[in-house]
Parts: C-alpha cells; structure tokens; sequence
C-alpha cells in the first residue's frame, strides 16, 4: 500500500540550502530597508505629489457640468458601464462552455501587454481588458472637463495620465505574468533580487525611489566613455574648457565651442568613438573646444544666470581667441544652453562685440509661451515649491528634476525599469546614454528661480526682454548666421516651439532643420548608423504645419548637413592646432576633473 507520504519528493540539500540563504538575506534586506525609509530625507510637499487643489477644482467642474448638462454624466457612465459588462458576460460566456480560455476579441494591443498569456490566459486577459476599459473611461471624464482654463485642463490631463499608468496591472505583482513566471522559474530567487536592486536604489538616493536605467559599474570616464583625446586648457569656477587634439593636418580657421547644457553633464555628445559628435566634427577638420560645467553643491546658491554667461560664455570666448589668434568663434548652445546662448548673442550684440560668427543652436527653446508637457511643473504652487527648496538645501538637486523628466515619459523611464529591476531581479543594462541620463547635476538656487520664472513662466526673452546685468536682453537681436536642429519627437524642447521661437530672432540668415526622434537620440544621429532623416524647408515665414506640410524630407544624419554649413563660415585651412599655447599650460586630460563631480543630494 502506498501512503501519501510515500509520494511526496523531499527537497533537495541543495534547495534548503538556498531557500535558507535566501531567508537570511530577506532579513537582512527587511532591515536595510526599514534604516534607510526611516531616514529618508524629505522635500517641499509640492514637489511630491500634485495640487489636491487641482483635483478639487477638477471634481468641482465635474459635477457642475453633470448639473447643467445630465445627459452628458448619464452618457459617460452609461458608455462605462456597457462596456464592462459586455466585458464580464463574454468572460462568463466562455467560461460556461467549459473552457478555461479567454474570449475571442482579446482587445486592443498595447506593447505592456506583450507576453501571450495576457491574450490566452482568462485571468489575465480580462484583468487586461477591465484596465484599458477604466482607463479609457478616466481618459473620456477628463477630456470632457470644460470649465477649466487650458492651462489647468493640461495639468489634470496629465494627472489623469499619470495616475492610468501607475494603475496598469504590469506594475504589480500579482497581476504581472512575465514577473510570476520568472519567480516560479528562479524558485524565488527573482524576487529576493528584485528586492536587492530596490533597497539598493533606495539607498544611493536616500530613501528617494529613483530607479537605476543602467549598470553603473560598465562605464567609467576616459576609459570607455567620453573618450576622445584632448586636454583641458582652462578651468574657473564654472566650468573646464577642453580643446581637443586634432585628427588632421589642417584645420578650419575659426575655432569653434560646444556650450553643452548644466542640467546634465556634456559627454552626451561624446559617448564612444562611433556616436561621438565631438570626434566626428575633430575628424571634418575643426578646432574643437566644450565646456564642461561644474556640478554646483549648496556653496552656488547666489549663482545666476549671469555667472554662467560672464564665467561660462565670455570667459570661453576669451580663452578661445587667445589661444586660437582668432577675433571669432563659431558657437553651439544644446538645450538650456542654446537659451543661454541667445541671452548671451543679445548681450554681445548691444556691447558692440562680434566675437561670435554664427550660432547654432541645438532643441533650444526661446519662446516658452506654449510651455506644452512642462505645464503641471511651471505653475505657480510648484514653483513656489521649487523656491522653498532651493532657499533651504542653496540648489535643485540632480534628482528632482530627473524625476520630473521621468514622469514626461513614466511607462519608458520608471515603470518599465522598475519592473525589470524588482520585479524580475534582472540587473540593469550597460547601456551608454542611459548610463549619462544617470548622471545629472545639481543647479544653484539663484540660477534655477530665474530660469524658471523669468524665461519659462514669464517668457521674458520673447516677450519684452529679460532683464539681466543691468541690460534688457532681447530674441530680436540675435542677429549673426544661425542654424537651429530641432527634433520631431522631443518632449522637452518640442520643435514647433523651437522653430517659434527661431522665427523671431533678428537674423537674415536662418536655416532650420528637424531630425526625426526625441531630445538625445535626434542629435546623436551619427551618419554611419543611417538611422533617422531629416527634414529642411528655406521658408520660414510659414506657421510650422505649413512649413512642415512643405519641406522635404532626406535620408539619413543631419549631421553632414549641418557641418556643410558650418564649413562655409569657418574660413580656409590653416595648420592643425594643438591643445594649449604658451599663456595657456594643460591642466589635465579630457574629460577633466568637473565632469566627474557626482550630484550632491
């Protein structure tokens, strides 16, 4: 006869041996855990959470709608109802045949939704099916909110928004199949390292939840990133200046300078040899120079956007014509530093210095009157909240403003990692730019307020002058030849706002071109990938649909476009210069010390 017990397999030493280790590091996780929550530091509660005011006025609006106009209210329920329904009668109808199956319309896709149990599988297919129904009802609720201005209707939208992806059944646990099949498959060894990966980020951030994009520890400056050979020829207190070591015989004339943006560090344009902007554009025969901002700590706060244009711009400029002989610079500003490089260009125009040639400018925004996806963070309770946190900390710390720009993009950029990383246990991968993205910088309390208030709320810049050194700079005079990239997919510096903001500036010799993709991945467009276009239209008297709808459309990197016309206002050739001069000793090799200052939070 055989008993229960003579059927049953006993676990393995070899199981109990892990399932032992693994309840030995739960403990000791469960424990760092609680440390690290207990001292987790705090933020402005604006910056943590959105306005319940908003969400008042929102409920508000709702319902004084549903009072004037029931049917509207009525329709929107009933529209939800139906569908739910409909939903759970097909559920049940296929399962009163017997089948453990889900029903034939298996609802519309959605790249969360890749793994085929959410089609085949009854339990998953309708936890699916039930989320994109409530989805699409919040989504319809929002969109039908009208006594609201355009600027609230935009925050709650992206409220709604947020609040629909947090909700999506991948996020969870038990309702994540590729997470539960993973478990089953590692005996729960995925979970006890999906919990490693979180209490490990959790405490490189201080009890902040910021997600880690990228194996830190595959990457190192000047060995396998941001290395192309130069030297760093000049340094104060805002920034490094890096000449690069030529790679020809002979060189363009005029010197130019990349001004990269200080929100994140300048090796975005030089990651390794084969994407690499700078080397590409050292390889065409330039003289090649960029800044390398510092990464500012609470002793900055009283620094504006002044020093960086007299200790950034100027002072480049400056050094730049020493060392070169030259009388002018060709100069590129990338994001925020385009911005700056417009203020700057309006300056030099009303001192009478011509020392810039022409200006290029890349997904730089002037015109900040349609703030677009920035709307909820460019409001006045969160920049109230921004200016309570900068008076107390002297900055804005690196990991706000990632955070903000995560939630632009919150399934790309903090659900989807946060699923691999503790959910699957997996390590995160050692990809280059998401390897940069991780390395933000801090800004100085005073630069940021200003920033934020004067150009991006107020829109100064366009729209009467910023006032700046005792001087009203304005777009109008920025006047020398210019060049502007924009990008067809950016939602930080959308290209209609960029191409508006071009249209005003003072000069008569514009050419502006939009490369296919988002904010990073249209710029570092090397030419040997072939991977996006580009489009060019010469009128730019056109609104931007029209001047879209009218230009034409060319394969392949902006790059050679660009450089053709950056060629033709450099001058002829003259013998390659080294790094540094007689006035001008190596201070150290590229990248230099600054980029490597990590965001002090």
């Amino acid at each position: 006869m055989t008993t229960k017990s003579d059927n049953e397999v006993a676990p393995s030493g070899e199981t109990l041996e892990r399932m032992t280790e693994n309840m030995r590091k739960i403990e000791e996780l469960s424990t760092r855990l609680q440390k690290v929550l207990t001292n987790r530091q705090t933020h402005e509660p604006s910056l943590d959470s959105p306005s319940h005011d908003l969400f008042g006025r929102a409920a508000q609006a709702y319902w004084a709608e549903a009072m004037h106009n029931p049917a509207k209210l009525l329709e929107h329920q009933m529209a939800y109802w139906t569908d739910t329904m409909k939903h759970f009668v097909q559920a049940q109808h296929t399962l009163a045949k017997g089948k453990l199956a889900a029903p034939e319309d298996k609802g519309p896709s959605d790249r969360r939704f890749t793994n085929p149990l959410w089609d085949t599988h009854p339990y998953f297919n309708f936890i699916k099916q039930q989320y994109l129904i409530n989805a699409q009802a919040l989504a319809q609720a929002v969109a039908d909110v009208t006594d609201l201005d355009p600027t609230e209707k935009n925050r709650l939208n992206y409220f709604a928004r947020q609040i629909i992806d947090m909700m999506s059944p991948t996020n969870f646990l038990a309702t994540n199949p590729d997470a539960l099949e993973k478990a089953i498959k590692t005996e729960g060894q995925s979970l006890v390292d999906g919990l490693e990966n979180l209490i490990r980020d959790l405490e490189a951030n201080k009890g902040e939840l910021v997600v880690k994009l990228a194996d830190e520890t595959a990457f190192e400056l000047g060995r396998n990133i941001a290395t192309t050979p130069g030297k760093v020829v000049f340094r104060n207190r805002m920034m490094e200046l890096i000449q690069y070591a030529p790679s020809t015989d002979q060189v363009h004339k005029v010197p130019l300078v990349i001004y990269p943006p200080w929100i994140n560090k300048f090796y975005i344009l030089d990651l390794k040899a084969q994407n690499s902007l700078v080397k590409w554009i050292v390889d065409q025969g330039y003289t090649v120079f960029v800044v390398s901002w510092i990464n500012p700590d609470a002793t900055y706060r009283d620094v504006g956007m002044e020093d960086y244009i007299v200790d950034g711009y100027l002072a480049a400029l400056r050094e730049i014509k020493d060392i070169t002989g030259e009388k002018q610079v060709n100069a590129v500003g990338y994001c925020i530093a385009g911005t700056t490089l417009a203020l700057t260009l309006s300056l030099l125009k009303q001192k009478g210095d011509k020392s810039i040639k022409s200006a290029t400018f890349f997904t730089a925004l002037t015109d900040f009157s349609d703030q677009g996806e920035f709307t909820p963070f460019l409001t006045d309770d969160f920049i109230d909240g921004i200016e309570k946190e900068v008076a107390v900390k002297g900055m804005l710390q690196s990991m706000i403003m990632a955070r903000t720009f995560s939630f632009l993009r919150s399934n790309d950029l903090i659900y989807t990692p946060a699923i691999k990383s503790y959910m699957m246990g997996e390590t995160p991968p050692a990809f280059d730019l998401l390897y940069w993205n991780g390395d933000g910088a801090n800004l100085p309390a005073k630069m940021a307020t200003q920033y934020l208030r004067g150009l991006c709320q107020r829109n100064e810049l366009a729209d009467g002058g910023f006032e700046l050194m005792g001087h009203r700079l304005l777009l109008s005079e920025v006047d020398v030849p210019l060049c502007a990239i924009a990008c067809e997919t950016d939602h930080i510096a959308a290209w209609k706002d960029s191409y508006r903001g071009v249209q005003q500036m003072g000069s008569k010799d514009k050419t502006f071109i939009m490369t296919q993709s988002g904010h990073i991945a249209g710029i570092v467009n090397p030419p040997n990938r072939n991977k996006y276009g580009h489009y060019t239209n010469p009128d730019m008297t056109l609104d931007h649909k029209d001047w879209l709808a009218q230009a034409e459309f060319h394969e392949g990197s902006w790059w050679p476009r660009w450089e053709t016309w950056l060629k033709s206002r450099s001058g002829k050739h003259v013998p390659a210069r080294h790094p540094g001069d007689s006035a001008h000793s190596v201070l150290c090799d590229a990248p230099g010390t600054y980029v490597a200052i990590k965001a002090i939070s």
